[in-house]
Parts: structure tokens; sequence; C-alpha cells
């Protein structure tokens, strides 16, 4: 196989047309999307577009531990510490390399959320951060026995970005708020409840799909193809268990406690969830500590991000998001987080401010700057006949 970080190919299918296939590549990093990964998807994608040949496209990961487990940290770190020690520190737009990064992962991101030809994602194993990224705007989702997802920025000092102040925004009640505060991990039975994949297989028939996929009265017609594919998906998943996961389980739970009148009131709330609801729930008492140990900015801003984004488009969002993780990637826990999990790997990272209460109203001004007119924003063309795809799977 080769080492190339993510690999192409196609597979020949009925009425002469074809299936794009690409595979993250990357199995050693759990797949983390790197800056040349997302440079290669993106232009390949675009080439698969403009192929009449190409009825739809597959994303999947090598490897069964990982479909992708977020983005590149180590060299966002690198370009932090070396932001962090020159004259631009001040400067929220002094980091090249966080600007160019950040602004190529969005802009893929919208790409798949935009696409036009049917895009199916193979879920399995850890998606994370940049891994969900990519799944949440696939046309159609599969998750498996051993997916599992989450936004866990929180503990890094970051905020759930790729769109996620886009799709958290979107699920049923405040599960959405719950999961960015929390971090919590998800299981194939939350993500289609919360709106984050269209269908549960067994990875076990992923060769079976494929092969069906091959096998299909595929057209020209993009419409006819993202029919086909439901239909497909849906006949595969007749038989798949309806069991609720934990964040289903308590839902009413999580509502009313995240529907307090603001952000301090919610996470005292959540933070004194009783021993024996915890107890209970192992997957509740994690989600409580993650959020207890996380950055306080980081909560701050995945809410206001939230409250700011209800009604804005995606392109918004994305344009939104660029500009906090620009100033995440300036201030000082990103860089924190990354160190005291990644690279150090104390767990003990020195978070400042140290609580929500320490937060002055001045603090987040810059999460929501104006660093360009709007002419010039780098991802100002996103948005011209804005058109989301979302299947009936």
């Amino acid at each position: 196989m080769s080492d190339a970080p993510v690999l192409f190919h196609t597979l020949p299918a009925a009425n002469g047309m074809q299936l794009g296939v690409a595979t993250l590549n990357s199995e050693k990093t759990l797949n983390a999307l790197s800056k040349e990964m997302v440079q290669l998807l993106g232009k390949q994608l675009q080439a698969w577009d403009e192929d009449s040949s190409i009825a739809m496209v597959v994303l999947q990961a090598a490897g069964e531990k990982a479909f992708c487990a977020g983005g590149d940290l180590q060299n966002l770190y690198a370009s932090m510490r070396e932001h962090h020690a020159s004259d631009k520190k001040d400067d929220l737009l002094g980091n090249a390399y966080a600007l160019d990064f950040f602004e190529q992962e969005y802009r893929l991101d919208y790409q798949i959320h935009t696409y036009r030809k049917p895009i199916l994602c193979w879920g399995h194993g850890i998606v994370m951060g940049g891994g969900i990224g990519l799944m949440a705007g696939a046309s159609h989702r599969v998750v498996t026995e051993k997916s599992r997802l989450a936004m866990p920025e929180i503990a890094i000092g970051l905020f759930p970005d790729v769109g996620g102040t886009w799709f958290l925004n979107r699920m049923p009640g405040k599960l959405g708020l719950f999961l960015a505060l929390t971090g919590a991990s998800i299981n194939a039975s939350d993500a289609l409840f919360v709106k984050l994949a269209d269908v549960a297989l067994p990875h076990a028939s992923k060769t079976d799909v494929l092969t069906t996929l091959q096998a299909a009265a595929w057209s020209n017609q993009t419409y006819q193809n993202h029919q086909r594919l439901s239909q497909i998906l849906h006949e595969f998943s007749a038989q798949s268990s309806d069991t609720a996961g934990p964040l289903r389980s308590n839902f009413d739970l999580i509502n009313r406690l995240c529907s307090a009148a603001d952000l301090p009131a919610i996470v005292a709330q959540l933070l004194a969830v009783d021993a024996a609801q915890q107890e209970e729930h192992p997957w509740l008492q994690k989600a409580v500590s993650s959020l207890q140990k996380g950055s306080p900015t980081s909560a701050w801003l995945a809410h206001a991000l939230q409250e700011r984004g209800k009604h804005l488009s995606l392109a918004e969002i994305f344009r939104m998001e660029l500009v906090a993780a620009l100033a995440c990637a300036q201030g000082h826990d990103f860089a924190e987080g990354i160190r005291a999990l990644i690279v150090d790997k104390d767990q003990k990272p020195k978070w400042l401010p140290g609580s929500l209460g320490e937060l002055q109203p001045q603090d987040g001004e810059r999460y929501f700057a104006h660093l360009w007119v709007a002419e010039q924003h780098p991802l100002q063309d996103l948005g011209a006949g804005e058109n989301i795809q979302r299947s009936a799977a």
C-alpha cells in the first residue's frame, strides 16, 4: 500500500459509471487530518465532481481503530509556540500556518456539505473533531457498532469548530450544548438520534455494501443517484437494533440542566449532578468530569458561538469560526491544552483564566473581531448558491 496520506481509486459500476473511493491513510496517527490530507481531498473531490462518469464518492479510512481522530495538532502546536515567542504574538493574523490550516480545513468541510454528488462516509471507530468535520457534511453517513463520536475540544482549549456551531445547534433540545461543554463520546445509536449519522450498519457488511453499490443502476442524474444510495443503505439497515444510547436515555435530565438562563448557571447545574445519578450512569459521570477539568474559556466560547450562530448560514458560521480559531491559536489555552494532553502528557493543563468567574467581558471580544473587511475574508467566497445536501437514508 502507498504511504500517501490519502489514497484514491475508482471502482467500476453498472451503466459505465464509476465509484470514487478516498481512503484516509495515516493509521498510526488514527488518521488525524493534516494539511496535506485536506489539500489532497479537496483537489480530488473537485476532479470527481467534474467527471461525469463518477456516480458517487465513498469516504473511508485505513485500519480498524479510527475513521479520523481529529486534526494534526503537532504542527499547530509548533506554529503556536513560534508565534507566541515572536514580536507578532499580539497579532491574531500573525500565525500564518494556523490561518492556512484552518482556512483550508473549513473550505474542505464546506465543499463536502455542498457537494452535488452523493458522498457515503463510512464512520467506523473513532470519529472526533476534524473527523466529524469531514463526516457531518456527507450526504450519507454510516456508523457501526464500533463508532465513537465526540467533539472533545474543551480538553485542549479549542472549541467545537469544523462547522460544529452549525450541527450542534441543530440537535434535539440542548444536547449540542451539552456535547460541546463536556466533549462526551456517543455511540452509533446516539449519533443517529442527534443527526450526526443517517444509518447504522455492521462493519462486517461493508464489503457487501460496496459490491451492491457497484452493481446498482447509476445514471448521470445526481438526484436519482442520491435516492438510489439511500435505498441501498436502507435495505442493509433493515435489521439494525434501535436500542437507545446514553445520550438519548439522559435526554430529559440533560435538557433540564442545560436550559438555565446563562452559562455559569448551566455549568453549576451540570457539576452538581448528584452522585447517585453519576454512579447509575458512568457515561454521565465521565462527561461531567471532562467539563470540570476543561478550559473555562473553551466552555464560554462554545456557548457564545452557539448563541451567535443560531440564525447564520453555514458559510457565515465557517467565517465566524475561522476568526475564533485564530484567536485560540494566538491565546494561551489552546497551546497549553495540547502541551498537557499530547506533548508532555502530564494531564495537568494550567488554564488562564482558571474559572468562568475570572473571565472578563473584554476577554471574549477578540474571538469575534473583524480581522478583515468583508470582501477580504479568506472564506468570503463560500455561500454562493448554498445548497446543503442531506439524504433521507
